[in-house]
C-alpha cells in the first residue's frame, strides 16, 4: 500500500487529475487558482458534505462508492430546481495515511456517475485531516427556464414522487446491523440512483414546488408545507414503497412503509402540480396541498416521527 503521507499533493493530483469527468460547459478546469465555466440562462449553485463516519464508513464504502454518492447527491439538487447540472467542484480531506487508491477509485466513482449527464469536475481543493471529508459545489444552468422553488404550492394542488422510496435507508439499516440479506437493498444506500432529468421534465409541466428528498420525505414534504405556507396531505397507501426496502423491511422484521415515509438519501423528486394531468409519467401522485392545516399528515394525523436531522444524533 502506498499513502498519501507518502506521495505528496502533486504528486496525487497529477494521479488523481486525469480520471476526473469533462464536461463541455468547462472553458478553463483544473490546475489554475479557479474555474470557468460556461453558462446557459441563471447559474444554478449548490454544495453538500460529506463527513467519514457520520455519512458512510470504509468498512461498508469503497472510494468508487463515496465518488458515486458525493456526485449523484449533488446531482439531485440542481434536478430538483429544474435546472441542469454541469459540473463540480471537488474538496477532499483526508489523513496522511490514506491509501492513494482510495482516492483514484474515488477519482473513478465520480466519473462513473456524471459521464452519462455531461458533468465534469472542475476544480477544487485537497487537505490533510484527520478523516475522510468530502466537499462538493455543483452548478447548474437554467437554458432560459425558471427554476422551480419550495414556495409556490397552492391549496387543491396535488403532491407526487418521481421514484419508490425507501431503499437507501432500508440498505443502511442492513449494513448497521450486519445483515446481508438485500445487496440492492446495501448497494443502493452506497450508490443512489436518483432519475437526473426528472426535475427538468416536471418543470416544463408546470411543477410548482420541488425538491430533492434527503432527510425523507415527512420532513422535506415539511419544508415544502413551510416555504409555501400551505399543508402537505399525504396518503400512505398511494406512497410507493421500493421493492428492496420491503424485502429489507421483512429481513429486519419492521415496517417498510417507515423506510419509504422518513429514510432519506433515495434522492427521488418531491414535487407539487397544479393538477393530475399535469404530472409526468413515471411519477406517483401521494397527496395534495391544501389549506385545512399546517405542516404534514399522513392519512389525517401529525406522525410521530419526521426523518433525518443532521444535528440531533
Amino acid at each position: 500500500m502506498t499513502t498519501i503521507g507518502e506521495i505528496g499533493e502533486d504528486a496525487l493530483i497529477a494521479l488523481f487529475a486525469p480520471r476526473l469527468p469533462e464536461t463541455d460547459a468547462e472553458i478553463l478546469g483544473p490546475g489554475d487558482d479557479a474555474a470557468v465555466v460556461a453558462v446557459d440562462g441563471h447559474l444554478v449553485v449548490s454544495s453538500d458534505v460529506l463527513v467519514e463516519g457520520r455519512h458512510f464508513r470504509r468498512e461498508w464504502s469503497t472510494g468508487a462508492d463515496v465518488g458515486w454518492r458525493a456526485a449523484m447527491q449533488n446531482l439531485a439538487d440542481i434536478d430538483a430546481m429544474g435546472a441542469v447540472p454541469t459540473s463540480l467542484q471537488i474538496t477532499l480531506c483526508a489523513p496522511s495515511d490514506l491509501d492513494v487508491d482510495w482516492v483514484l477509485d474515488f477519482a473513478d466513482g465520480l466519473r462513473e456517475a456524471c459521464e452519462p449527464h455531461g458533468v465534469g469536475v472542475v476544480g477544487g481543493d485537497l487537505s490533510g485531516a484527520d478523516q475522510i471529508v468530502v466537499s462538493v459545489t455543483v452548478l447548474g444552468e437554467t437554458h432560459g427556464t425558471e427554476v422551480v422553488t419550495r414556495a409556490d404550492a397552492h391549496p387543491g394542488m396535488v403532491v407526487a414522487v418521481s421514484a419508490p422510496l425507501g431503499a437507501a435507508a432500508a440498505g443502511f439499516a442492513l449494513l448497521d446491523a450486519g445483515v446481508d440479506a438485500v445487496p440492492e437493498a446495501s448497494q443502493l444506500f452506497k450508490r443512489p440512483r436518483p432519475i437526473v432529468g426528472a426535475g427538468l421534465e416536471a418543470a416544463l409541466r408546470g411543477a410548482a414546488a420541488m425538491m430533492d428528498i434527503s432527510d425523507g420525505l415527512l420532513r422535506d414534504a415539511g419544508r415544502i408545507a413551510r416555504a409555501s405556507e400551505v399543508g402537505i396531505a399525504l396518503d400512505s397507501a398511494a406512497v410507493p414503497v421500493h421493492p428492496a426496502a420491503t424485502s429489507a423491511a421483512a429481513a429486519l422484521g419492521v415496517d417498510a412503509l417507515r423506510f419509504a415515509l422518513t429514510g432519506g438519501e433515495d434522492h427521488a423528486l418531491l414535487a407539487v402540480f397544479p393538477s393530475v394531468s399535469s404530472v409526468p409519467p413515471g411519477w406517483e401522485v401521494i397527496g395534495e396541498a391544501t389549506d385545512a392545516f399546517a405542516g404534514v399528515r399522513v392519512d389525517g394525523q401529525v406522525p410521530d416521527a419526521v426523518g433525518w436531522d443532521h444535528f440531533s444524533r
